[in-house]
């Protein structure tokens, strides 16, 4: 048994040598990504780790099909670019890290809504010019606020927890309802009940093809006037030309983007003195009220350990029984 890894950042290093050692059990370390160009690397191999940021067609799985590769083992939730389907037909096994981190992920998204409600961005402009004078740049507490959360899987839940901490008032909308949340009667009906109600809109659900551009230009018109907007889930679900819209007319008072729809080209890369080609991307860029941060929320010591060990130890289930906890299912 042995297996290759692609996108390996020096931080994962470690717990892939550690657990290779430990299983005794060979794992090859690429740094570069898993595309055409790179798959012939694969053969010889029976399982295939990388990360769900790139894009896995159904020639990929054909060709892991013809050289052996037993399991497709990402480091991620999210399985949007992966063609499932060629995967199934090829006999190839899809497993994903349901959960590496879900509070990373859930501080995270209060921490960049704190800094929106306290124009902190606003303020270090200002100090960076020598402007120390307060006004009109004015805060707003947390707990005087109604947080709309939008999914509430684990990362949802603990967010949750954070804003019901804080004081502020939570509802929530999920096409499936966590049960305990629905007792406590947090949930409202669709998700116009919720835009019409809720002062900070947090995104923490999966990106699927009917809820691209979720949050569009007919979804912002249903918002309250001066809305924040968190999110650190998945790019397509925001419609980037109508958030800028928004921003501009004062809808939106502040947008946190952990993610962006066209982000594979931009985000953990180093673009430094290079010309930003996509023009939403730079205009978002400029927009005092906006924070970017580059796909960044999952990012701790905790969480990269839990990647690399869980997708590591479904591999090597899966090639040793068949299957693991962490098998993704395809219809």
């Amino acid at each position: 048994m042995k297996f290759i890894a692609f996108n390996v950042r020096q931080d994962e290093q470690p717990y892939f040598e550690n657990w290779s050692r430990q299983n005794q059990i060979e794992v090859k370390l690429v740094a570069d990504a898993l595309t055409a160009a790179s798959l012939k690397q694969v053969d010889g191999y029976d399982g295939v780790l990388a990360l769900q940021t790139g894009s896995y067609p159904a020639a990929m799985f054909e060709h892991f099909k013809r050289c052996g590769v037993k399991v497709f083992a990402i480091r991620n939730v999210g399985t949007d670019n992966i063609d499932l389907a060629a995967a199934k037909a090829n006999g190839v096994l899809v497993t994903n890290v349901p959960a590496y981190s879900p509070n990373a992920i859930a501080e995270f998204s209060v921490t960049q809504l704190m800094q929106l409600l306290r124009n902190t961005t606003i303020f270090r402009q200002k100090i960076a010019e020598q402007d120390f004078r307060w006004a009109p740049h004015v805060g707003k507490e947390l707990r005087s606020l109604t947080v709309g959360v939008i999914g509430t899987g684990r990362i949802g839940r603990a967010a949750i927890d954070i804003y019901r901490g804080f004081g502020a008032k939570v509802i929530a909308y999920d096409l499936y309802p966590n049960p305990q949340l629905q007792a406590e009667g947090i949930y409202v009906d669709s998700y116009d009940e919720l835009f019409a109600q809720a002062d900070v809109i947090t995104l923490h659900m999966p990106a699927t093809a009917a809820d691209r551009h979720l949050i569009g230009e007919k979804a912002f018109a249903k918002m309250k006037a001066g809305v924040y907007l968190i999110n650190t889930a998945r790019g397509t679900l925001i419609d980037t030309k109508a958030l800028l819209a928004a921003l501009k007319s004062g809808k939106v008072a502040g947008a946190a983007l952990d993610t962006y729809e066209n982000e594979s080209a931009l985000f953990n890369h180093d673009l430094r003195g290079q010309e930003i080609k996509d023009p939403l991307f730079k205009e978002l860029m400029q927009q005092q009220n906006v924070l970017i941060t580059p796909h960044i929320a999952f990012y701790t010591t905790t969480a990269v350990e839990n990647m690399v060990l869980i997708s590591l130890n479904s591999a090597k289930s899966v090639c040793e029984k068949g299957t693991a906890d962490t098998v993704v299912k395809i219809r």
